[in-house]
Order: C-alpha cells, then structure tokens, then sequence
C-alpha cells in the first residue's frame, strides 16, 4: 500500500540533493548488507534488500528521479494512489494526465466537472516483470548465458486476446458507444455540473462480451510459464539491471507488451572483491619471502601468474597487476588488479626454531628497522 513505503532518499540514507555517485556508493553499501547470500533465511533482510533496489532503480535513472522528485510515489509507480491506474499513467509528461487537468478547466469554464474516470478502450502496454538473478563473480566478469523461467500473461491464442468465442465479435456498447466513459449531470445549489467515469455497463472497455471464449473466460488473456535465455554481458555489476523488451506481460487492446527486467546479483567471491572495473585481493608471504625476495604466484580471474617481490618488503605492500581487472562493460579494455601483502607471522615454533629465531635477531641492528628506529627513536 502506498502509506507503507519509505522515502526513497530516506531508504538509501542520501539527500535529495545527492549527486549520482553518492547515490550509486549508498545502493551498493545497502545492496552488500542486505544480499540474500549475506544473510539466508532472513526474511527481514531480503524486504529491506528488496525495498533498496526498488528506491536505487528509481534514483539512478535520471528520468525516473526527474518524476519522482516532482510527483512522489505517483510519478513512478501506476499502482500507487487513487485513479493512478489508467493508461498511460507514467508513460510521457512525467506521469501526469493532462486530460485531467483539461477536465477541471472545463468545470469553471462551462464543461462540466471532471476527471472521475478512465477509459481503457485503447491500445495499452502490459505490465513489465522485474525478478532477480544470482550469477558468480568470474560469470559477470566475463559474461555468461543463463536461462530465467518467469510466469506472464500472453494474448489467448483462442481467441487472439479479444475475449470472445470462435465465431463471435463483441458488442460495442450501447450506453457510452464504446468509449469506456459516461457522463452524469448532478443539480446542484451552483447549477447543474458534470462528471465522467467509468462505463458500469461495459466496465470501462467500451465493448460487451456476450459469449466469452472458453479458455481464458473473457479476459483475453492466459498465464503461461515461459523460460527465456539471457546473455549476461561482460563487466555486469552487482545491482545492475538487464532489460528485454517485449518480454513482460501481454498489453491490451493491441498495446505492446512490457519488459522483462533482471536484476543481477553478483555472489560474493572468497579472493577478490571488486570496485568497477578493479580487482582487489590480499596475498599473505612468510617472513623469509619477504626479507629475501620470492618470486610469487598470485591467483587472478584469469588464472594464476608469476610475480617477483624484491627483498626487503615490507608488509601492506600494493603492486599492479595491468589489464587482470573486470572487462569495460560495453566497452574495450579492461581494469587492473590490486595485490595487498600481507607478512604472515609463524605460530607454534619448537624450541629449536625459538633458539635460531632469537640468535638471528641478536645480529640485526637499529639500521635494519628504518621504521622502528624512527617511532622508538622519537623524543617525548
């Protein structure tokens, strides 16, 4: 219900003011502590996971923020408030009806008052599906194919989506001579002013339906189980959404049918932890490979590669591995990998390694521990 949602500012922790960069680093703070895989079986997590991808689809799409910062819940969404239903509500003009506003100019200039109803006799797109879709990090890395099995309404291949029996056609109806609306005059103390709304007789359609086709009872329409494959590209990130058009519900009245909209879910990866097109992973080296030099082998997405650390590293070390990042989504080239050494420190030594260790100290000097002669060094 529309009293039940929250601001979408207010669901990403942003001002309204926020720039598009703030928007995008707050939705995948929020998408990372919510994912279903950082948190199974909690059912409050994933409706806050839900309600955070919901306000990021609406906020990082420029004409969507445009709307919504204008109209509220109304601009975006066509089930939210009263009369919000009809045709081409959120479709043009920001959502906005003009033939409303034309309606209520008429009630002072001498056309009635208006505005009560919709007609649904012409062509209109059917509903877009939005569902969710978990791939591996190498898999959005490197693009991958998937099947996705979804439920949507199809024009009834009986009767072609008309509703009617073989043989028969519907009645245009009689009362508001298929147009969907009526209008109604009430006397009032200010004189006599009008409304229009929905046709009772033919429920705002414009057409009866006097033998209604077996299959789909009238409606035009059948739920069908449909599994469609989809080509995840390359460089796709978390939170990132695939569109296929015509692939949603079936329209009505010879309108076009909506989208299919897949949002992807990137699974975390036990190595490598991604910011755009960069790869970042930790590489934990003995003591001695650090004091001597070792030639490494780092684990990349692409497979394992050979590097030479020079002696004397230190711990927190970074260096490059050039062009071993994500792929451009879209685009040529890709990102580079972060490598962060980390000196493992041994545990449980025997005597004897105790013994050695301590020798081995006794012939270091000051001058081996630039930066511990610098901070124990210091005056107070």
């Amino acid at each position: 219900m529309a009293q039940e949602k929250r601001d979408y500012y207010e669901v990403l922790g942003v001002s309204k003011g926020a720039s598009e960069e703030e928007i995008k680093k707050a939705y995948k703070k929020l998408a990372r502590k919510y994912h279903p895989d950082m948190n199974p079986g909690d059912k409050e997590a994933e409706e806050k996971f839900k309600e955070v991808n919901e306000a990021n689809e609406v906020l990082s799409d420029p004409d969507k923020k445009a709307r919504y910062d204008q109209f509220g819940f109304a601009g975006v969404d066509p089930n939210y408030g009263a009369g919000a239903g009809g045709p081409g509500w959120g479709d043009g003009a920001a959502g906005f009806d003009f033939g409303d506003l034309g309606d209520i100019f008429g009630s002072f200039f001498g056309g009635g008052f208006g505005g009560g109803g919709r007609s649904r006799t012409g062509p209109q797109r059917g509903e877009s599906i939005r569902v969710g879709l978990a791939v591996d990090f190498t898999e959005a890395a490197f693009g991958c194919e998937k099947e996705i099995t979804i439920e949507r309404s199809e024009n009834c291949p009986t009767c072609g989506g008309n509703g009617c029996a073989k043989g028969t056609t519907p009645e245009v109806c009689p009362d508001c001579h298929g147009s969907g609306m009526v209008t109604q005059a009430q006397r009032t103390p200010f004189g006599v002013m009008q409304s229009q709304t929905s046709c009772p007789k033919c429920r705002g359609t414009g057409k009866i339906i006097h033998q209604p086709c077996p299959d789909c009872h009238g409606s035009g329409h059948t739920r069908k189980r449909k599994t469609i494959k989809v080509n995840i590209p390359a460089g796709i990130d978390d939170g990132q959404t695939i569109s296929l058009r015509g692939q949603g519900h079936a329209g009505r009245n010879g309108g076009p049918a909506g989208d299919l909209q897949i949002v992807i879910q990137v699974r975390p990866h036990p190595l490598f932890r991604r910011e755009g097109t960069s790869v970042f992973c930790e590489a934990p080296i003995t003591f001695a490979q650090a004091a001597l030099g070792a030639e490494l082998e780092i684990p990349t997405i692409d497979g394992k590669v050979k590097y030479d650390i020079p002696e004397g590293t230190q711990t927190g070390t970074v260096f490059r591995l050039r062009g071993k990042g994500i792929p451009v989504l879209n685009g040529r080239g890709r990102g580079d990998q972060f490598v962060t050494l980390t000196i493992e420190t041994p545990r449980n030594l025997t005597r004897e390694q105790k013994d050695a260790l301590r020798k081995f100290s006794e012939t270091l000097g000051e001058g081996n521990y630039d930066k511990r002669k610098s901070f124990f060094g210091k005056k107070k």
